[in-house]
Parts: C-alpha cells; sequence; structure tokens
C-alpha cells in the first residue's frame, strides 16, 4: 500500500480573501480527476491574527507571532504534515511558527528567490510589488542577495498609492482607479531597471490579472501553490 499522502496546513486570514486565492491556485495546479485527487488542505482562515501593517509599518501594534504560532500548533494539532503561510509580509515572523512546531513549514520568500534565479540566471535586478513593510524590513533582500540579486521597490508616491491598494483589497473596496496604482508601480520599477517583476503581497495575487507589464512577471502565491503541490504530489 502507498503512504498516507501528506495533509497541508495553511495559516490564513492574513487577508482572508488572499487565503482563498491559494486555495483556488492550489485546486488548480493539482493534476485531479476526482475529488480524491486533491491535496487535503486544513485551514485556520483566522482575519483576527495582529495587523502586520500596525506591528511594522504603523509601530502601534502587538507582535503576530504568537498568535501566529498558536495557529501552527492548532494546525499540526489537526493533523498537518506540513504548513505554509500565504502572507509575504507575515513571513518576517516565519523563524517564530517555524520553532514553534516540528513539521516543516514552507518559506515563500525563499522559493520565490530561487524561482526567479532559475527560470532569469541573468537578471540582477528584481521588483517588489508589495507592502511597504517588505520595504522597511527588507524581508526579501537576503534571499535574493543570496543569488546577487537586488531588490527595488517603487518610489515613495507610487508605493504609498500601492499600500492604499492593498488596504482597499482588504477592504473589498478597490475601484479601477486605485487598481491603476498597480501598474504605475510597475512602471516605476521598470524605470528603475528591475529586470522582472514579483507579485509579493498576496492582497495583490487576488488581482494579479490587472497587471500590465512588458517585463517577466511573477506571482509569489503562485509560486507557493505550485510548490505545495509539488510536495505533496512529488
Amino acid at each position: 500500500m502507498s503512504s498516507k499522502e501528506m495533509t497541508v496546513g495553511i495559516l490564513g486570514g492574513m487577508g482572508p480573501e488572499a487565503t482563498v486565492d491559494l486555495m483556488r491556485r492550489i485546486i488548480k495546479a493539482t493534476p485531479a480527476t476526482d475529488d480524491a485527487d486533491h491535496i487535503r488542505l486544513l485551514v485556520d482562515n483566522d482575519p483576527k491574527v495582529p495587523s502586520r501593517i500596525r506591528y511594522l509599518i504603523e509601530k502601534t501594534g502587538e507582535s503576530p507571532a504568537p498568535y501566529m504560532a498558536k495557529m501552527a500548533c492548532g494546525l499540526v494539532e489537526g493533523g498537518a504534515d506540513v504548513l505554509v503561510i500565504p502572507c509575504n509580509t507575515a513571513h518576517h515572523f516565519y523563524d517564530d511558527v517555524a520553532q514553534a512546531v516540528s513539521v516543516p513549514v514552507l518559506n515563500i520568500l525563499e522559493l520565490a528567490a530561487e524561482k526567479i534565479h532559475r527560470l532569469y540566471p541573468d537578471i540582477n535586478r528584481v521588483g517588489l510589488l508589495g507592502s511597504s513593510a517588505l520595504q522597511i524590513t527588507q524581508l526579501y533582500a537576503p534571499a535574493f542577495a543570496a543569488r546577487d540579486i537586488e531588490t527595488v521597490f517603487p518610489d515613495t508616491d507610487r508605493q504609498e498609492a500601492l499600500m492604499a491598494l492593498i488596504r482597499a483589497v482588504k477592504a473589498n473596496t478597490h475601484t479601477e482607479e486605485l487598481t491603476d496604482a498597480f501598474n504605475l508601480a510597475a512602471e516605476d520599477l521598470e524605470d528603475q531597471g528591475a529586470g522582472c517583476l514579483l507579485i509579493a503581497c498576496t492582497e495583490l495575487s487576488v488581482i494579479a490579472k490587472t497587471l500590465k507589464t512588458p517585463l517577466p512577471k511573477l506571482d509569489a502565491s503562485q509560486i507557493l501553490a505550485e510548490r505545495i503541490v509539488k510536495r505533496v504530489k512529488g
């Protein structure tokens, strides 16, 4: 008999729609002819996780680390064999989660940097489209620097407009006018010499189809979904 297939635990709610978006991506990436062929997902879609924006950007909120570690333990107790965090910014607390459990935790930062370097080995500058918290913490910098790749962000005005869009997606109030900020930020990154773009915010992944750019573009959420399927299905 074949061994039992792994169950994937998802630390969700950051935000809720982004969590559902990842689940859709996993389902679409899974080779299946019947319900039983799909991957078992245990999802804690908990929007009460303390705000990453308030903690990292506004410096007014509590750390999400203890809350996320507790979520992780709950998923493992429920039967999860591997964990994922479908939020780029929340990977600032990756070590807290990984140290709280005995199962592997996939790292979206490493997965994205590895894939970009493999697909585009000659690119040495990547433009990041994500939360300002990524820029403040330079969260992606070590993973890319290890591959001799520089990370760049939109200029201040473009980044602020991008943050307004991210907040609007969380609130489900984004409009076409706000979505323009996505493309303007991409244009700014192209002007800065970025060789490709990475959608590094799961809220932006929800509206990824609205991004128009001549540059190669990858989506961290899609990279994570594909790696989940590869990890479970082989």
